[in-house]
């Protein structure tokens, strides 16, 4: 009797290696292509993968903030724009946004993006937005200044040449604006959060994405008027469904 429990529990175990071996690998592991529908700022973009969408933080790279709702976790317009966030976000936007990109994945972040390298037409695009003074090097970060990592090398040359962001007289690194502006919950932003929707200066009485008539109309609720309800899922991108057929 014991001999064929021993012999069943053996194949039990062998079927489930196999099964394990044949499982898939997650996105975290795995490069495909995509088309880019949304830029969201200098360094993360949204894709459409599936017949869903998927968010990818640029690896390697950190580009100054746009202000958008939902960064880092926190609630509409809450975080406060950075100097020469729109321009990065410009940057990135005409290299990718409705193109085909092919993305190298390297890890899935504490937000749930999936980090990775983005190159379109075989332009790595990571580099170029720090090439273009678009965006820090973050694997600076960890290595000291003798380093010759590539993107230490075209941040050293965007920083000779006085390009992007290296033009400002005192360029503030990005972690380092969150930690001088946490919450950026101005006076206006705790009387926008106080007041009733539709008594808010340019803003209805609207609360919900079936009441939108456009995009930029969502972008507006959210943002100016406070009408979280329509960010379900805190990214920053109101109303996906139509705001992300307005990019593609």
């Amino acid at each position: 009797m014991n001999f064929f429990r021993l012999l069943i529990c053996a194949l039990l175990l062998s079927a489930g290696g196999r099964a394990l071996a044949a499982a898939p690998q997650s996105d975290a592991s795995h490069d495909f292509t995509a088309k880019v529908i949304v830029v969201l700022d200098g360094d993360t973009v949204l894709v459409r993968r599936g017949g869903g969408t998927v968010k990818i933080r640029l690896a390697e790279i950190d580009a100054p903030e746009v202000g958008h709702a939902g960064m880092d976790g926190q609630r509409a317009s809450l975080q406060k724009a950075q100097p020469f966030g729109e321009n990065s976000k410009r940057s990135l936007a005409g290299m990718v946004l409705g193109k085909q990109v092919d993305v190298a994945t390297r890890a899935v972040d504490q937000y749930g993006r999936l980090v990775a390298k983005l190159s379109v037409d075989g332009l790595d695009v990571n580099a170029e937005q720090v090439r273009r003074g678009m965006a820090w090097a973050t694997v600076g970060w960890r290595q000291n200044r003798h380093s010759k990592h590539p993107l230490l090398a075209l941040q050293a040359e965007a920083r000779q040449a006085r390009r992007g962001l290296w033009a400002l007289d005192n360029p503030v690194l990005p972690g380092d604006w969150r930690k001088q502006h946490p919450a950026a919950f101005t006076e206006k932003h705790r009387t926008e959060a106080q007041t009733p929707a539709g008594m808010q200066s340019g803003c209805g009485k609207k609360q919900y994405c079936s009441e939108m008539r456009s995009c930029e109309e969502a972008r507006h609720y959210l943002t100016q008027c406070g009408i979280r309800s329509l960010d379900g899922n805190g990214d920053g991108l109101p109303c996906e469904q139509l705001c992300v057929r307005a990019e593609e």
